[in-house]
């Protein structure tokens, strides 16, 4: 069997393997929209854990982070990763416990049905949904582009009669994944998804660790055998001779390529022989981040904080309590799983291995390819099915969150509770979950795809990001009002767009909104922008605006005794 065979066939086996959890966990079903949708408010901390964690970590967060280290360098960690576990947990215990509370108190499956009764506004659904649809769907191209890019890096030459460049092409990668993802919410729903959440969560983890053990010994490995590792001897700097004993040596000999590493998207032009180029001197130093960028940044992870998809998750937990292993947990998991991609997307930098510019000149393919040179066919097979378990891993709850915000906040609440039987909001659910899968993957087939995953994930995270003051006001503002929150919720869909459409659609990387104080020139993040453009509007409109009634007020600001 030829290695790209053996790769496809291990990648099957897994693809089946995750249908039949799905298909299986229908067998429990119990036939009612509730449990279709919540999974009857039955999930308890471990599950819960996983399918949040899982949720959270997509594409973005492996192949965006991998080929964002290897155009940018290391600090991609710090701007993003290191306030995403601290960040993420606070939203879980800030608004997810009171969320979950009032959700199992007053029956709401989406977040239109919270703010309609706290905001005592019929129309804020009709608001809400297009916008919350239009940022859904950039998230849901992230996971299918990073799919296809993945695997085409990792399958390339393996199969010289199907195309070009002989790998697999991401269209079908990417046709496959949706195809399978829809298969097993269709019939699973959303204790399907929990399940197959919590299956690959564990799948990509443990895989995600054999991979960084994989690459960093063979990395280090040729640092020695190709005279390049160094250690001291009596105080003297010797070459080195011994092969690496274990991972910490062998991260320790492979940080000494670390300084040499080139900065190939700045300095190498793709007919160059990048094996050949090492960085000049000025690129082996830190480079300064503007202090105010890199604060910024730390407005992002607050995008969890109005994500569809995890809000519908914290309403499926059994108990507050089950909230607890999550907001523990979440910031170590985070830790395990990007800081291995940061730095393989560092190493890919480094002397140490030959990028072809195919590749360098598209890093979303770099973890892909990464994996291909340094494993082998049957490991590397694994290795391919634990980033698509990572991609999949959110597809799914994005999906089936869709599907319930179009039947409860559309199709249920403006046709009429007693219109439709369960069966009848099932299928719609369904209909409309494979009308956004159709699109999806019909707009990852456009030239979006050539955008670096990473920055398209920005964009999104930044809108929804900008939705974070609204969701806070509404759980510990008793001032706030419909009119703040309409004026809020436009001003930031206003303001992002026109920012969005300033940078060409996300073209233009590492795009900023510069201000000019004096002689000095200060860069910030478009997030910070609409952020608080989006806050202040609330604020002030809700200070000059009628307040909700005092029954309203009551139901979820109770007096205490």
């Amino acid at each position: 069997m030829s290695p790209g065979m053996i790769k496809v066939t291990i990648i099957s086996i897994y693809l089946g393997l995750l249908l039949f959890l799905g298909l299986f966990s229908s067998r429990l079903f119990k036939g009612t929209s509730k449990d279709y949708l919540l999974a009857s408010h039955s999930i308890g901390p471990f599950l819960l854990l996983m399918s949040l964690f899982g949720t959270t970590m997509t594409g973005f967060a492996l192949v965006g982070s991998t080929g964002e280290a290897f155009a940018e360098g290391v600090g991609v960690y710090g701007m993003l990763a290191s306030s995403s576990g601290i960040i993420h947990s606070l939203c879980f215990f800030v608004l997810g416990v009171r969320l979950w509370s009032w959700g199992k108190k007053y029956g709401y499956t989406t977040q239109a049905g919270f703010f309609r009764d706290r905001l005592e506004s019929d129309k804020i659904g009709l608001v809400l949904f297009p916008i919350l649809v239009g940022l859904v769907v950039p998230y849901l191209l992230v996971g299918v582009i990073s799919a296809g890019k993945a695997i085409e890096g990792a399958t390339r030459g393996d199969f010289p009669t199907w195309t070009e460049n002989g790998a697999i092409p991401p269209w079908l990668t990417s046709l496959v994944i949706c195809v399978v993802v829809l298969v097993y919410v269709f019939f699973g729903g959303m204790r399907g998804t929990a399940w197959a959440n919590t299956f690959q969560t564990i799948v990509f983890m443990i895989l995600g660790v054999v991979a960084f053990y994989l690459i960093a010994t063979s990395l280090a490995a040729r640092s020695v055998e190709e005279g390049r590792a160094h250690e001291f001897v009596d105080g003297e700097r010797v070459v080195r001779t011994q092969p690496p004993t274990g991972l910490m040596d062998s991260l320790h000999i492979v940080s000494q390529e670390i300084p040499k590493a080139r900065r190939v998207r700045d300095e190498v032009n793709l007919e160059d022989q990048l094996e050949s180029v090492e960085a000049p001197a000025k690129f082996r130093t830190r480079e300064k981040l503007d202090p105010w960028m890199f604060f910024t940044y730390m407005l992002i992870p607050f995008s969890v904080g109005m994500f569809p998809h995890l809000f519908q998750h914290w309403l499926t937990a059994k108990s507050a309590r089950a909230f607890k292993l999550p907001v523990v947990v979440h910031p170590v998991f985070i830790l395990i799983v990007w800081v291995p991609c940061v730095l393989i997307g560092v190493w890919a930098t480094t002397g140490l291995i030959a990028i072809p510019p195919p590749i360098a000149s598209d890093p979303n393919k770099v973890l892909g390819f990464m994996v291909k040179t340094l494993s082998g066919d049957v490991l590397g097979g694994f290795l391919l099915a634990g980033i698509l378990a990572a991609i999949m891993s959110s597809l799914d709850s994005q999906f089936l969150c869709l599907g319930t915000m179009f039947t409860t906040d559309i199709v249920v609440h403006y046709g009429g509770k007693d219109r439709f039987k369960d069966k009848q909001i099932i299928f719609i659910s369904r209909c409309f979950i494979i009308a956004i899968v159709a699109i999806t993957y019909g707009l990852s087939l456009t030239d979006i795809a050539q955008t670096r995953v990473f920055q398209l994930g920005i964009w999104c995270f930044s809108g929804f990001s900008s939705l974070f003051p609204l969701a806070l006001l509404a759980v510990y503002w008793k001032g706030l009002t419909k009119w703040g929150a309409y004026a809020g919720v436009l001003t930031a869909a206003g303001v992002w767009y026109a920012l969005f459409s300033a940078s060409q659609f996300g073209a233009i990387e590492n795009w900023s909104v510069d201000f000019t104080i004096g002689e000095r020139t200060i860069h910030t993040m478009p997030v910070a922008t609409i952020f608080l453009a989006s806050a202040i509007t609330t604020i002030v409109v809700s200070l000059v605006t009628p307040k909700p009634s005092k029954q309203t007020l009551a139901k979820f600001f109770p007096e205490r005794a």
